[in-house]
């Protein structure tokens, strides 16, 4: 498949369009001068699309998603050259830590928007993992010493940054609640209605309102099929995984294991 019928097929917008694009750059650019390449930090959804634009393009081996730690959400694509088994996240991503005095009470959104008001591209962020006065953040080598001089201030609170390992990241722990329930059909807004305890009628309005997004993409489809291992997200409300999909039971109903994040 040529490269104008694989961007056809796969991007969305002029946006992943451009983004798709610069990943079979990478990709060509790795194997021709057997270096490793990767792309900035990608959203759950950018990252989809990749793997979905790589798989239609054959290509299976040689790149892998890294983010500094296992449950990372925002990740590097990879390509490695053919004397790497998996990537050199030392010489690429960085950890920093910001200290600040826990009875301010900063935010994710604070230090978003401290970071981007210094100009640095929300490429170059991974994760910020906040914690009772402290906030770890993952960032691309290349701005970390410029964040170590020059981020100073969170919503006008004075901050203590400082280098640290990887190994060393405050991970919070993911706080989950497991539902157990029935469903007549592995419907998305059937799902959603226990997902987000609600009536499936209203779960459907809400997906018809464009404010669902099934697997880090919105769709208006209510009838839209959920498969074990989905994630399913609504602004405002969080997101849940269907952890299991059990039997039918006599009634003809399937039990469904959801796990929903707090």
């Amino acid at each position: 498949m040529d490269r104008t019928t694989l961007l056809n097929r796969v991007a969305r917008s002029p946006e992943e369009r451009v983004l798709l694009a610069r990943v079979l750059d990478l990709s060509l650019q790795c194997r021709e001068r057997n270096v490793p390449l990767h792309t900035g930090f990608l959203s759950p959804a950018e990252q989809r699309d990749a793997e979905e634009l790589l798989h239609a393009a054959l290509i299976h081996e040689g790149w892998a998603f890294d983010g500094g730690y296992d449950r990372a959400e925002r990740r590097l694509l990879c390509f490695l050259a053919d004397w790497q088994e998996q990537p050199d996240t030392a010489e690429w991503l960085t950890a920093l830590r910001a200290g600040f005095r826990a009875e301010d009470g900063l935010t994710h959104r604070d230090f978003l928007g401290s970071l981007t008001a210094l100009g640095i591209e929300r490429s170059q962020l991974g994760d910020i993992l906040v914690s009772p006065g402290s906030a770890d953040v993952i960032v691309t080598a290349k701005v970390a010493e410029y964040l170590l001089q020059e981020w100073t201030l969170a919503a006008h609170t004075k901050l203590r940054v400082e280098r640290i390992g990887l190994s060393e990241l405050a991970v919070p722990e993911q706080k989950v609640k497991e539902l157990r329930d029935t469903v007549a059909t592995l419907r998305l807004d059937a799902v959603a209605s226990t997902g987000f305890s609600m009536s499936r009628a209203k779960a459907a309005e809400l997906i018809a309102s464009g404010r669902v997004q099934l697997n880090h993409r919105e769709t208006l489809k209510p009838d839209a099929p959920v498969r074990e291992g989905d994630v399913v997200s609504a602004r405002g409300l969080g997101k849940f995984e269907l952890a299991s999909v059990g039997a039918l039971s006599k009634k003809g109903r399937t039990a469904i294991l959801i796990r929903r994040y707090l």
